[in-house]
Formats: C-alpha cells, sequence, structure tokens
C-alpha cells in the first residue's frame, strides 16, 4: 500500500498528475480545491474515491482513493478540528483508520497549528489504537518551535502517539530525530535556504513493521508546484 501525503498549495486539479506516476493508493492532499471544481486534464488518471472537507471551496483537505480503498468520514468527526478527519478506510487489502490532517484551524486562538492535532489526538483517544491506525498529513510542526510551557508543542504529540506504539515513518525508516531531519518537507516561501520539515505519517506498530520506503521529493522537482514537497510512503501490504 502506497501513500503520500502532499499540501499542493491549490489547483490540484492541475497538479494530480505529477502525483500519480508514484502510483499513490491512497493521496492526502492539502490545501486542495473542493469536487465540484476539481475539473481533471483529460490525461490525467480520475480517483476511484475522494472524501474532502473544508469551508473554503478553493483550499481544503482531500482524500483520494486511486485504488479499491474506499472512504468514509466517521460519525464521531468534531468540526471544532477543522481539517483533521478520522476516516475509515475499506475495501482495500487492509482495513484501518485513517486520520488525515492539515493543521491550520486560525479560528483557534489557543493554537491553531500542533495545538489543534494534540487537542484533537486526545478527543479521538479511543479511536487512535495501537494498530490499523494512520495520521497522515501537513502538521504544521516541527520539535525546533516547541514552546515548553504549552502542553500540545510537537513533542508531546510525538510522544503521546508513541506511547499507543504509532511512529514517524520518516524518522523510523531514516534513523533520524525529531528536529534533526536531512529531508525538508517545506521551503518557505519556495526559498532554498528556509529548509523545514513539516509533513509527516505517523503509523501504528503492525504498518511499521511492514514499512517498505519512505521518500520525500525534493527541491527541484516539485517547487515549481508547490512550497511544500510530498512524502511517499510504502507499505508491503
Amino acid at each position: 500500500m502506497k501513500i503520500i501525503t502532499w499540501n499542493c498549495n491549490m489547483a490540484f486539479r492541475k497538479k494530480a498528475k505529477f502525483i500519480l506516476p508514484y502510483n499513490p493508493d491512497i493521496a492526502v492532499i492539502s490545501e486542495c480545491e473542493n469536487p465540484e471544481k476539481l475539473k481533471f486534464t483529460a490525461d490525467t488518471k480520475p480517483p476511484t474515491d475522494i472524501l474532502w472537507y473544508g469551508t473554503n471551496p478553493h483550499k481544503g483537505l482531500g482524500v483520494f482513493s486511486y485504488s479499491d480503498y474506499r472512504f468514509q468520514l466517521l460519525d464521531c468527526h468534531n468540526p471544532q478540528f477543522k481539517n483533521i478527519l478520522p476516516i475509515a478506510v475499506t475495501g482495500g487489502k487492509v482495513d484501518f483508520t485513517l486520520f488525515a490532517i492539515w493543521a491550520n484551524n486560525p479560528q483557534d486562538k489557543d493554537g491553531q497549528y500542533v495545538t489543534q492535532v494534540w487537542k484533537a489526538i486526545h478527543y479521538y483517544e479511543d479511536l487512535i489504537k495501537e494498530n490499523k491506525t494512520i495520521l497522515i498529513g501537513d502538521f504544521n510542526s516541527n520539535t525546533i518551535w516547541d514552546r515548553p510551557r504549552r502542553e500540545g508543542n510537537h513533542t508531546t504529540v510525538v510522544n503521546k502517539l508513541g506511547s499507543k506504539k504509532i511512529l514517524s515513518t520518516y524518522h523510523q525508516y531514516y534513523n533520524q530525530i525529531q528536529g534533526k531531519e536531512e529531508h525538508p518537507t517545506l521551503y518557505l516561501y519556495r526559498h532554498e535556504n528556509k529548509p523545514y520539515h513539516l509533513d509527516y505519517c505517523f503509523a501504528s506498530n503492525d504498518f511499521i513493521e511492514t514499512l517498505e520506503s519512505v521518500e520525500v521529493g525534493t527541491y527541484q522537482d516539485w517547487t515549481m508546484h508547490s512550497d511544500h514537497k510530498p512524502l511517499i510512503i510504502n507499505f508491503n501490504i
């Protein structure tokens, strides 16, 4: 099972063709327009299923299947967390719970980025299991920005997930330390000298045991399309 997350910087209808050569089974796309606006070009393979959520028709969170997987937003979704979507994934080789994430909620003055994730993983405590669970997307966070007195910072999110044996696929595959990543997923304002790692795929241990590869798109290949680079994860399932 190959899953890709990418903040496409809008207009996914024009950019899907750059993701498709990687043959994703599932693609989680931040800053994606709503399905009514997704008029793909004739040479672009259409998805087999789409789940989209957002209040801005030009800029929401889209989850796309290019395989047998099908999506259902769970009834327990709390709109307070906006673009943190608990999704039942079925129909493929394995059924699991997917949390599609775009941590960006300006209406939450207490913390619009990683604090959203922190609140959500506590709200969905019973749904986040030690198996068949993936949290993936643009977390807009990194340990380098931890505010020590804020409970909901990046490190506390990582530790909370880790207590359930849910680990970052990138950090496991490359043996990296949080905050010292060698592969940036964002170049701020598309400047090569402003690299950060903000996009993640956290997976329960049963997925980690089948982890086959993790790839991050390069500055040279992707900067013309977005300030973010895709994170490509392949499980041997």
